[in-house]
């Protein structure tokens, strides 16, 4: 009984499927906190579609595709806040014009130039395919926006919430503006190869909404939010094994899970406030 519940543990591609999930929760989760707070969900959803269309522009090029993702990521980015300068429209009419485009611009240039690539992988992911490249890239990257993001989050933080305030108080905003795209931009390409295109919006999203359910306070926010990603992330990709289903898609099954115990959790404490008052 024991041999076979650690049978996960001892498999080289679980190993790796693993080791990219504890690579790649930090970040995903730290992000998702300040995406949340921002009101930025929906921009996370247009970055991930958006950048398609760089990756396959990137393999006609022989460039790798990373370069490709995060070049078309920062586009889509850019041209969203371009486009609701100079014009009438919200952000969120803007980001689904965007992303929808570059998505469909994708597709067709994949079905155009054929690859070796199943398209498949680039939309869901691979996570019992990873590689030691995948997870020296995926690493790196995680590394430099989880540092970033730890040592800007108070000034992120203000931003946030009151972007006037932040200037008044000499920050430059239009640094974390980007800054925080770039991120963004940079997470979604080390989460490329593990969970795809698709289902990073739920990791980019799942674990800031819960945590916010959860605490009040920014700082307990950011360990609740790594908590719970890290958590989802391991044990969806164990359960798989037994389950006999695709790691990444489990994993945001628990984060959804999650996500409404925390609601129901809320919405108890409301309802109780409500009666004692």
């Amino acid at each position: 009984m024991i041999d076979a519940a650690l049978l996960p543990f001892q498999l080289p591609f679980m190993q790796n499927a693993f080791a990219i999930c504890a690579l790649i929760a930090p970040p995903l989760a730290l992000l998702s906190c300040f995406l949340v707070l921002k009101g930025w969900s929906l921009m996370g959803d247009a970055v991930s579609h958006a950048v398609l269309p760089g990756i396959v522009l990137a393999w006609l090029a022989g460039l790798p595709l990373i370069v490709g993702a995060f070049g078309a990521g920062m586009v889509c980015a850019l041209l969203t806040g371009a486009l609701e300068r100079n014009s009438r429209l919200k952000q969120d009419t803007v980001m689904g014009v965007v992303f929808s485009g570059m998505f469909a611009l994708g597709i067709i240039l994949f079905v155009a130039f054929p690859s070796d690539r199943h398209l498949n992988h680039i939309l869901f992911g691979n996570m019992l395919g990873i590689g030691p490249q995948d997870l020296w890239t995926s690493g790196l990257i995680a590394l430099a926006v989880t540092a970033g993001l730890l040592a800007k989050w108070r000034d992120l933080l203000l931003h946030a919430f009151d972007p006037a305030q932040a200037r008044a108080s000499g920050l430059r905003t239009g640094w974390l503006h980007y800054g925080l795209l770039t991120a963004l931009s940079m997470t979604i390409v080390a989460t490329l190869s593990s969970v795809g295109l698709i289902l990073a919006i739920a990791l980019l999203i799942s674990p800031g909404a819960i945590a916010f359910l959860l605490t009040r306070r920014f700082d307990r926010m950011l360990l609740v939010a790594v908590g719970v990603t890290f958590s989802a992330s391991m044990g969806g990709t164990y359960a798989s094994f037994f389950l006999d289903s695709a790691p990444a898609p489990t994993i945001v099954l628990v984060l959804t899970a999650v996500f409404c115990a925390a609601f129901a959790r809320r919405l108890q404490q409301v309802r109780r406030a409500t009666q004692q008052g």
